[in-house]
């Protein structure tokens, strides 16, 4: 079970960085909520469901953040290096929104549901320190070169943040894992694009 987002990085004219990001729809908390028959879904009146649902909301929350991100103008090294900067800015700024909404979630109501988040906010934040470094090189670049370097090591970010599979963690606890196969909001993030 893998968030369907893709994260496309590319160098263009030798500096520029591409981006494109697949979103989502917005997420429906429940069938019953979905259609309008029931103001307290079953997730709310199951705590491994609830858990597991507010997870998916945050998984779904970087998805919705790619998905906006900022596109990168090329047309010149410095163009590049400010747009570069500022996607990575608002990328930072999604990770520590999704970093946050997961370790807000409070204690997981199964065994291994714990370590599975504790895991994905770590590679999350591991992304984000490596973001912002990026963007305070990118902001401080004074010459082509170092936007060079700093863009490829932007690139090297992305790829990684690409790789990222939130969603493992809940595959690897039955319990969750079954939650998961009934909920909407984790259910739109393994959907694939039509």
């Amino acid at each position: 079970m893998r968030p369907r987002f893709t994260v496309l990085a590319a160098l263009a004219t030798g500096i520029g960085l591409g981006l494109a990001g697949c979103g989502q729809q917005p997420a429906v908390t429940s069938h019953a909520r979905q259609e309008g028959l029931a103001t307290v879904s079953a997730s709310e009146a199951d705590p491994t469901s609830a858990w597991t649902e507010g997870y998916c909301d945050a998984a779904g929350g970087l998805v919705r953040t790619l998905a906006t991100l900022p596109s990168v103008d090329p047309s010149t090294p410095q163009q590049a290096s400010r747009t570069s900067g500022d996607l990575m800015a608002s990328l930072s700024e999604g990770l520590k929104r999704t970093s946050s909404a997961l370790t807000n979630l409070g204690p997981a109501p199964v065994a291994g549901g714990d370590t599975s988040r504790t895991s994905a906010v770590a590679q999350l934040d591991g992304i984000r320190t490596r973001t912002d470094d990026v963007r305070r090189r990118l902001d401080s670049s004074a010459d082509a070169e170092t936007t060079k370097t700093a863009l490829r090591d932007a690139r090297t970010s992305l790829d990684e943040l690409d790789r990222l599979d939130l969603l493992r963690g809940l595959n690897d606890v039955p319990q969750l894992a079954s939650a998961s196969s009934r909920i909407p909001a984790c259910q739109d993030l393994v959907k694939q694009p039509r």
